[in-house]
Protein backbone atom coordinates (compact mmCIF):
# COMPACT_ATOMS: atom_id res chain seq x y z
CA UNK A 1 0.00 0.00 0.00
CA UNK A 2 0.96 3.73 -0.80
CA UNK A 3 1.03 5.48 2.27
CA UNK A 4 4.27 7.73 0.80
CA UNK A 5 1.07 10.14 -0.45
CA UNK A 6 -0.48 10.62 3.01
CA UNK A 7 3.35 11.45 4.73
CA UNK A 8 3.65 14.41 1.87
CA UNK A 9 0.06 16.04 2.29
CA UNK A 10 -0.30 19.35 3.44
CA UNK A 11 -3.47 18.79 5.02
CA UNK A 12 -5.24 15.58 6.21
CA UNK A 13 -8.41 15.03 7.96
CA UNK A 14 -10.03 12.85 10.40
CA UNK A 15 -13.39 10.82 10.09
CA UNK A 16 -16.04 13.29 11.19
CA UNK A 17 -14.48 16.07 8.90
CA UNK A 18 -14.01 13.38 5.99
CA UNK A 19 -17.94 12.93 6.10
CA UNK A 20 -17.35 16.36 5.36
CA UNK A 21 -15.01 16.69 2.79
CA UNK A 22 -16.54 14.02 0.64
CA UNK A 23 -19.73 15.78 0.62
CA UNK A 24 -18.32 19.07 -0.60
CA UNK A 25 -15.91 17.56 -3.12
CA UNK A 26 -12.72 18.13 -1.51
CA UNK A 27 -11.11 15.07 -1.09
CA UNK A 28 -8.43 13.69 -2.95
CA UNK A 29 -7.69 9.96 -1.88
CA UNK A 30 -9.35 8.52 1.50
CA UNK A 31 -7.37 6.09 3.56
CA UNK A 32 -9.01 2.98 5.62
CA UNK A 33 -7.78 0.76 8.36
CA UNK A 34 -9.04 -2.59 7.39
CA UNK A 35 -9.26 -3.77 11.33
CA UNK A 36 -11.60 -0.86 11.94
CA UNK A 37 -14.79 -0.99 12.89
CA UNK A 38 -17.51 -1.76 9.80
CA UNK A 39 -19.80 1.11 11.60
CA UNK A 40 -17.48 3.44 10.79
CA UNK A 41 -16.14 1.63 7.95
CA UNK A 42 -18.93 1.19 5.80
CA UNK A 43 -20.75 4.52 5.79
CA UNK A 44 -17.34 5.90 4.28
CA UNK A 45 -16.84 3.45 1.92
CA UNK A 46 -20.42 3.73 0.73
CA UNK A 47 -19.61 8.15 0.29
CA UNK A 48 -16.23 7.13 -1.56
CA UNK A 49 -17.76 5.24 -4.01
CA UNK A 50 -20.95 7.62 -4.45
CA UNK A 51 -18.49 10.29 -5.45
CA UNK A 52 -16.30 7.99 -7.26
CA UNK A 53 -12.97 8.38 -4.53
CA UNK A 54 -10.04 6.14 -4.83
CA UNK A 55 -10.04 4.37 -1.18
CA UNK A 56 -6.51 3.04 -0.12
CA UNK A 57 -7.01 0.05 2.85
CA UNK A 58 -4.29 -0.13 5.35
CA UNK A 59 -3.56 -2.86 7.43
CA UNK A 60 -4.26 -1.57 10.61
CA UNK A 61 -5.32 1.77 12.82
CA UNK A 62 -1.71 2.01 14.33
CA UNK A 63 -0.41 2.15 11.17
CA UNK A 64 -2.45 4.36 9.46
CA UNK A 65 -2.50 6.80 12.97
CA UNK A 66 1.56 6.40 12.39
CA UNK A 67 1.99 7.39 8.78
CA UNK A 68 -0.32 10.20 9.69
CA UNK A 69 2.30 10.97 12.98
CA UNK A 70 -0.20 10.56 15.65
CA UNK A 71 0.54 8.49 18.75
CA UNK A 72 -2.76 6.62 18.12
CA UNK A 73 -4.92 4.54 15.62
CA UNK A 74 -6.87 6.69 12.81
CA UNK A 75 -9.68 4.71 11.40
CA UNK A 76 -9.84 6.96 8.59
CA UNK A 77 -8.42 9.88 7.14
CA UNK A 78 -8.75 11.84 3.99
CA UNK A 79 -6.59 14.04 1.62
CA UNK A 80 -7.69 17.54 1.08
CA UNK A 81 -7.41 19.19 -1.88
Amino acid sequence: MDLQHLKEAKKIVGMKQTRRAIATGEVVRVYLAKDSDGKVKNPILELCHKANLEVIFVDSMKELGTACGIEVGAASVAIIK
